[in-house]
């Protein structure tokens, strides 16, 4: 058995480094994780919506995960971040950001359990912590997670035209839309919920991200597909 840290070591500057950044860690953490090894995501993790993207990588790995969460102050990280070198600090800026935009994690959220919450001066739980990674049973895969062989050509054809359905809902929509507005598509029973302006090039972008998440975790239900392209687009997009 091996320990494998993926880290992060590059400072967040702008929204789109940090969705990069985001998106490389969590291929790495899908290349590595497996039932033999350790894999120790060493990040900030501080949106919810991408604790929950890697929870679906673990129920698909079926291995079990835990989260440990370093609770600090605003203070007291503000003033480790000052003390810092230069070229390792936040700015002001990113990091009155960072603290603004920060979900703590809840132990209410499967995605989220179970949770170590360590505060400065604690000791590490190593005992509940490998109990938690060696003696609980892993989450099991759903239909969402759950690999399965592709059955036919018509489900690739249905995933191709019901995500375009969908992404040129949202485009007309927004025409006529404000940031807040619930837009339904066709299909789907769930809305996308519009929090900003969205164009067409990003859509596509993750359009293009979906169908390929799609193709390795096909569900028989095509019926379905809009909803999950629902949720995709409302997590992503966050």
């Amino acid at each position: 058995m091996e320990a494998v840290a993926v880290k992060l070591h590059t400072r967040i500057i702008d929204s789109q480094k940090e969705k990069n950044i985001r998106a490389s860690l969590k291929a790495e953490v899908e290349r590595k994780v497996n039932r033999e090894d350790i894999v120790i995501l060493d990040s900030l993790n501080y949106i919810k919506g991408y604790r929950y993207e890697l929870f679906c990588l673990i129920k698909h790995s079926q291995t079990p995960h835990c989260l440990v969460y370093c609770l600090t102050s605003d203070e007291v990280s503000s003033t480790w971040n000052t003390n810092r070198d230069a070229a390792e600090q936040y700015t002001q800026d990113i990091f009155d950001a960072l603290v603004l935009r920060f979900e703590a994690p809840d132990s209410r959220n499967r995605w989220d359990s179970p949770l170590f919450t360590i505060l400065k001066d604690d000791t590490l739980p190593y005992d509940a912590i490998s109990d938690a990674l060696f003696k609980r049973k892993a989450p099991p895969p759903n239909q969402s997670t759950q690999s399965q062989p592709l059955s036919s050509a018509n489900f690739l054809y249905e995933l191709d035209k019901i995500t375009q359905d969908v992404l040129m809902a949202i485009f007309n929509a927004q025409k006529t839309s404000v940031p807040g507005d619930l837009i339904p598509v066709p299909g789907a029973t769930e809305k996308i919920e519009l929090t900003r302006s969205i164009n067409m090039a990003e859509l596509r972008k993750l359009r293009r991200q979906f169908i390929s998440y799609a193709k390795m975790h096909p569900t028989e239900n095509t019926g379905q597909i809009s909803n999950m392209f629902v949720q995709y687009l409302n997590k992503s997009l966050h």
